[in-house]
């Protein structure tokens, strides 16, 4: 069963929260997680979005995610957006590259002071 109730898309302070949670929480969450390092690089990525992309974590953790995973996102509407020193922005978007074009909500998440960043990415 997916679980969006302790930790839904839209909470405010999930940014702060996401660190903590285990991958076993963010495996059952209801959208898809991409925790990555400053430099975009892959530390955790989730069942969910592995179930929608057709990518398992074992071939996304380590990469580069806008260069080598999801090159589509590599633009100024996604990638360049994690350049500010903080960021909590919601955007619609299409992905686009491995799939037929498919529709998203993204929700783009860096606190100033964390070392990580997440995208996370609300299917239909």
């Amino acid at each position: 069963m997916k679980l969006n109730g302790p930790l839904p898309f839209a909470d405010p302070a999930l940014g702060a929260r996401l660190p903590a949670v285990s991958a076993g929480t963010l495996d059952e969450l209801d959208y898809g997680v991409v925790e990555m390092d400053s430099a975009g690089v892959v530390l955790r990525y989730n069942r969910t979005e592995s179930n929608f992309s057709g990518l398992n974590a074992e071939q996304v953790v380590g990469r580069h995610f806008f260069r080598d995973v999801a090159p589509c996102s590599n633009n100024r509407r996604v990638a360049q957006r994690y350049e500010q020193s903080a960021l909590d922005e919601t955007i619609d978007y299409v992905f686009s590259l491995r799939m037929k074009p498919t529709p998203v909500t993204l929700r783009m998440l860096k606190l100033a002071t964390a070392p990580t960043m997440y995208l996370l990415v609300q299917w239909p």
